[in-house]
């Protein structure tokens, strides 16, 4: 089994003429200065929350193949 972990994000909606991006809030934060001199607004004031649930895969064994065995050739 694998266990698939995630981590939370908070994501913000810019928009800029038609286009929208979603971008981390961290990343925006960061670089609201540079967003706002391209023109990219938000487009939500609210912050939108994933919510994240643990994920667990199984996966099937691995088939194995035959070998096949060794045979004389007759050259007869």
């Amino acid at each position: 089994m694998v266990k698939v972990i995630t981590e939370k994000r908070n994501t913000i909606k810019l928009v800029r003429n038609n286009k929208i991006i979603e971008r981390s809030l961290a990343d925006y934060q960061t670089n609201k200065n540079l967003y706002n001199f391209r023109g990219f607004k938000p487009y939500e004031d609210d912050v939108k929350v994933e919510k994240v649930e643990d994920k667990v895969v199984s996966l099937k064994p691995k088939r194995k193949t035959r070998k096949k065995k060794d045979e004389p050739m007759d050259l007869a």
